[in-house]
């Protein structure tokens, strides 16, 4: 039989190459693959000069990043306020209890708290400029790598505090007799925070390793570029352990004892008990909004990208994306959310605050009256000069 011709509706193909895996994968192939998160590949950029040279280059799982470029900013900018308002007023009360000699054990920890959260929220309005510029950093990479460093200096410093809070009150409540003589001194307060800074850095200085900017130097990643995804995994596990999982079973522990205790206790002051119950109430709505979405989604995430990097490539892959960027918000409101402790276990604040707001009303009254009182002086005396002038115009 004759040779039967291809016919012109199938040419011929090439023979399909098989996917390269993310080990074996060029810096330009991951450069290139970095730019799927942002759904476009910079014009100019390696990806086009390597397939000006002939390079197969697959946007494995493109995403569209406009999502996170006006909700990160717009979160960012409400906890820069809110975070800086909050706590400022937080430290402003302690400093005054400090003058008394009023310090406690709960003063000494929540002052290094309200310290964790303003040393993160100094930080966001560069994080605020670089979303809003289509994430293009402009601060260099040293910067970029120590405001990835101090958000996570914050969570887990957070995590820390609100732990040694949790303890405490457990404690004083469950076991106050013998609370009663061990916490005379503030020694142990001071001690025990420096511990928990210690550990916190301890947990995050492996993250200093990896690098968080692209090849270009234009973007500053919050976890780290595809070409460390194999060692920057097990690491982001561990400190999820260690730094959250551990700390939460913790507060869960502590807090179900201290609601029982409470409820089988009738000769507790109703007032202790409201505000226990209050704290207990806030510390567990921080780690269920603020912390477990946060980590459950990055750790997602994270294997998303492996996935991708392997050529999956699934709306649920896209949904994680997005999701995580909704949990990194939720994650930085707990800077506004921590001084709320401040309202519930410190009842001299919340006199301070009622204060302070009487002496600003009063200050805004007399100065409205002031204002007042001035403008109606020059209508006398434009009165007083028209009068004049028609007893002139009279007289002539």
């Amino acid at each position: 039989m004759p040779a039967r011709l291809p016919s012109a509706a199938s040419p011929a193909r090439p023979p399909a190459r098989r996917a390269r895996s993310p080990d074996s994968l060029s810096p330009v192939h991951l450069t290139s693959i970095m730019d799927l998160k942002g759904g476009t590949v910079p014009a100019g950029g390696p990806a086009n000069a390597s397939l000006s040279r002939g390079t197969d280059i697959e946007i494995v799982c493109p995403v569209n990043t406009g999502f996170t470029e006006w909700f990160l900013p717009s979160v960012y900018l409400v906890v820069t306020l809110l975070g800086l308002l909050g706590n400022g007023l937080g430290l402003w009360n302690l400093c005054a209890s400090s003058r008394k000699g009023s310090w406690s054990t709960l003063s000494v920890l929540m002052c290094n708290l309200s310290m964790a959260d303003l040393f993160y929220v100094i930080t966001l309005p560069f994080l605020v400029s670089y979303y809003l510029q289509g994430r293009l950093w402009l601060f260099g990479k040293e910067w970029c790598r120590l405001t990835r460093a101090l958000f996570h200096l914050n969570l887990y410093a957070s995590i820390g505090f609100l732990t040694c809070i949790s303890v405490h009150r457990y404690l004083g409540i469950v076991y106050p007799l013998r609370m009663l003589g061990r916490c005379q001194t503030l020694s142990p307060a001071f001690l025990l925070s420096t511990l928990v800074w210690g550990w916190v850095i301890f947990q995050i200085s492996p993250d200093f390793i990896f690098s968080k900017m692209d090849q270009t130097g234009m973007r500053c990643h919050d976890t780290t570029g595809h070409e460390n995804l194999k060692d920057y995994v097990p690491y982001i596990v561990a400190i999820t352990v260690t730094g959250f999982v551990i700390p939460f079973l913790i507060i869960i522990g502590c807090y179900c004892h201290v609601v029982v205790v409470l409820r089988r206790n009738a000769n507790v002051d109703p007032n202790l008990k409201r505000r226990s119950i209050k704290v207990a109430i806030l510390v567990m709505v921080l780690f269920s909004v603020c912390f477990l979405p946060y980590h459950i989604f990055r750790n997602l995430n994270l294997l998303s990208r492996r996935w991708q990097l392997q050529g999956s490539c699934t709306q649920t892959l896209k949904n994680i994306y997005i999701a995580y960027q909704v949990t990194r918000g939720l994650a930085s409101i707990n800077s506004c959310l921590n001084p709320l402790l401040y309202l519930m276990a410190n009842e001299d604040l919340v006199t301070r605050l009622k204060t302070f707001c009487h002496r600003v009303i009063q200050v805004l009254r007399s100065l409205l009256q002031s204002r007042a009182h001035r403008s109606s002086d020059p209508k006398k005396l434009s009165i007083m000069l028209d009068e004049e002038c028609e007893e002139a115009s009279d007289d002539v």
